[in-house]
């Protein structure tokens, strides 16, 4: 009776499952000739109206054969709207295939758009599964749109130039940032820590994308651009880049050092767990790659004396800067507040001390040679 009873339960759920098959819907599966893919977004401000957005997708057309075309293939889809998801489900309506957004791997957004309003439609990118966390975010100093059209004379057909830019896969530069939108949503949230993103520029002609400026965005303000100085500086000392170069200059000398290493450290000075000023070591290493004048090996120190001088001024001019307009990009106030947890209040006891803290900066530039002449 028990092996009856058995078999009939067995039977029976064999039966259920081949009916819950049956009524299962068919696969969703597209094929790849039904598909569109993404390559970039752009976000601007509404041009008809006071508020919402202008979205423009840069699609990858498909083509049989790289050898057999000449240039990069893409097309443009723009619409306004209220929100980043509605204008996206209407330009849906503009394709006879499926937009897909797993290889989107750039958003653009218009600089006057790096403020309060991210918290509206940055929700969408973090919430949308099929976009990566790990696709770059950048600003655009006149148009986003205007920026995704651009196409490179020296952009190859099954490329797109803002992967080569952020990717390390092709130019490397101490003047480019790379922010992730994973990394950007986080530190824009953080408390004693400002974002940053690059600024994507265009020439005159728009047959060339620039990208050597940064912009420092903050929630409460306009956020604040870098120069291509500045920002050398920037990712030089706070993000490791390498082939950092500066000219310096005393009296009638002018040289062009090329630096391998930096090494910068930095500690909090705190009185009554207040804080009362930031002790920066920066150590560099190099070389002299240029001079107008000619050099002898004996003097090395006299130029490694003068060039820690010079370098001195660009980084406190830098951080000067950063505390006059109030914006914290290095993450001063976040390691305060890591390394002062059992106080109560840290986030404002570190916003009124910020204005007011002193910075001692001392710099060691050691030369290695004066460069290879023959």
């Amino acid at each position: 009776m028990k092996h009856k009873s058995s078999f009939a339960i067995k039977s029976f759920g064999v039966i259920f499952m081949l009916g819950t098959v049956i009524l299962l819907s068919g696969c969703a599966f597209k094929d790849i000739d039904k598909r569109l893919f993404v390559s970039a977004i752009g976000v601007d401000p509404a041009v008809n109206g006071e508020e919402g957005y202008k979205v423009t997708l840069k699609v990858a057309l498909p083509f049989g054969a790289i050898k057999e075309t000449t240039k990069p293939n893409f097309t443009y889809l723009s619409k306004e709207g209220e929100s980043i998801g509605e204008i996206i489900r209407m330009l849906e309506t503009h394709a006879d295939k499926v937009l897909e957004f797993g290889q989107m791997k750039t958003i653009v957004i218009h600089e006057d758009l790096l403020t309060d309003h991210m918290k509206t439609f940055m929700d969408y990118f973090i919430r949308r599964g099929d976009i990566q966390f790990i696709a770059y975010v950048a600003g655009a100093k006149s148009s986003a749109e205007e920026i995704l059209k651009v196409q490179p004379d020296t952009e190859a057909p099954a490329s797109v130039s803002m992967f080569n830019f952020f990717g390390d896969t092709g130019t490397e530069s101490p003047y480019i940032t790379t922010t992730y939108l994973f990394q950007f949503r986080r530190d824009f949230f953080t408390e004693g820590l400002n974002a940053v993103l690059p600024l994507i520029e265009t020439n005159k002609d728009q047959t060339e994308l620039i990208v050597n400026k940064t912009i420092v965005v903050d929630k409460k303000k306009d956020p604040l651009t870098l120069d291509h100085v500045e920002t050398k500086y920037y990712n030089t000392l706070f993000r490791g880049a390498n082939g950092f170069s500066y000219k310096v200059k005393n009296g009638d000398k002018r040289l062009l050092l090329n630096i391998s290493r930096v090494k910068m450290n930095y500690q909090i000075i705190t009185k009554n767990n207040v804080p009362q000023a930031i002790d920066m070591d920066v150590k560099m290493v190099g070389v002299i790659g240029e001079s107008d004048k000619t050099l002898s090996i004996a003097k090395l120190d006299e130029y490694n004396h003068f060039a820690s001088k010079e370098v001195k001024k660009k980084i406190l001019g830098l951080l000067n800067r950063m505390q006059e307009h109030q914006v914290d990009p290095f993450g001063f106030g976040l390691h305060y507040r890591a390394t002062h947890l059992s106080h109560d209040h840290l986030a404002e006891t570190w916003q009124q001390a910020y204005p007011d803290l002193k910075f001692n900066v001392n710099v060691e530039v050691k030369l290695q040679s004066t460069g290879t002449i023959q």
